[in-house]
């Protein structure tokens, strides 16, 4: 009997061990590089891989959700700062109201790219649904967003 119970308390440690690795994000130093360079004062960012060859440190400034993509490379992709729905531009809530009745706005975003062009997304629920909207800075509609998984870690880089 002790032996079946140091087994299976053995069988449990590998599959706990193996089950922390996968979660784990191996952020290349590139782009840690460039996040730390871009935000010298942010230390608890959380690192999420979206791809095989793009991350995305999300992490708090100025009690605002953030978050900057950055590729392998350490290239900057796009950051993406938490902002309002009053700031949102003109005619997107309307856009919104028109075209997705019984949608409501529940997260809004600000994104700027790495060339500094600036649009807003919004995403809206209904019911268990999700969608991301996409605008202009004038708040002309520009596409819907697929919604990614991503593997993510609770890991902090410091």
């Amino acid at each position: 009997m002790k032996k079946l119970i140091l087994l299976f308390v053995a069988f449990a440690l590998v599959i706990s061990l193996s089950a922390q690795n996968k979660s784990e994000v191996k952020v290349t130093e590139k782009a840690k590089a460039t996040f730390a360079k871009l935000y010298p004062d942010v230390k608890d960012v959380k690192w999420v891989e979206v791809s095989k060859s793009e991350f995305k440190a999300e992490f708090k400034k100025d009690s605002k959700a953030m978050a900057t993509f950055i590729d392998a490379e350490g290239n900057l992709i796009k950051t993406k700062s938490e902002i309002s729905k009053s700031v949102l531009p003109k005619g997107v809530e309307e856009f919104v109201a028109k075209n997705y009745k019984e949608w409501a706005i529940t997260k809004t975003a600000k994104v700027v790219d790495a060339k500094g062009v600036v649009t807003f997304e919004t995403q809206i629920t209904k019911e268990q649904m999700k969608e991301n909207l996409m605008f202009t800075k004038d708040g002309k509609y520009i596409e819907k967003k697929e919604m990614k998984e991503t593997k993510e870690t609770n890991k902090k880089t410091k």
